[in-house]
């Protein structure tokens, strides 16, 4: 059974940078599609960011967060995480990791098999 929790997360203030890790425990983590979504204040939840399984895994980001945030993910000790840069307060949200071993449910679908249980990021101005 795959369990993820995700850590690093706070209160800031407009264009700071925050680093969200993400613990994986469980079988095979370099079998598994990685991704982040958040959820808003009155929003749906949103898909963020994604990294393809093994080692050299492609990116893919939404349109909001291109060239600001940077997923990554460490094979050897089983952790993703989300670099976010010059945030802003429409960042603000819970992040949660996901895992799936199907690309297409996180990328598309937005329903992967396996979510932690969210952090919290606020930004302020």
């Amino acid at each position: 059974q795959v369990q993820l929790v995700e850590s690093g997360g706070g209160k800031v203030q407009v264009g700071d940078s925050l680093l969200l890790s993400c613990d994986f425990s469980g079988p095979a983590f370099n079998d598994y599609h990685l991704g982040w979504f958040r959820q808003g204040p009155g929003k749906e939840r949103e898909f963020v960011a994604a990294i393809k399984r093994h080692a050299g895994g492609l990116t893919r980001y939404a349109d909001s967060v291109r060239g600001r945030f940077t997923i990554s993910r460490d094979n050897l000790k089983n952790m993703v995480f989300l670099q976010m840069n010059g945030l802003q307060p429409e960042d603000t949200a819970v992040y949660y990791c996901a895992a799936d071993l199907s690309l297409h449910k996180i990328q598309e679908l937005k329903t992967p098999d396996y979510w932690g249980q969210g952090t919290q990021v606020t930004v302020s101005s």
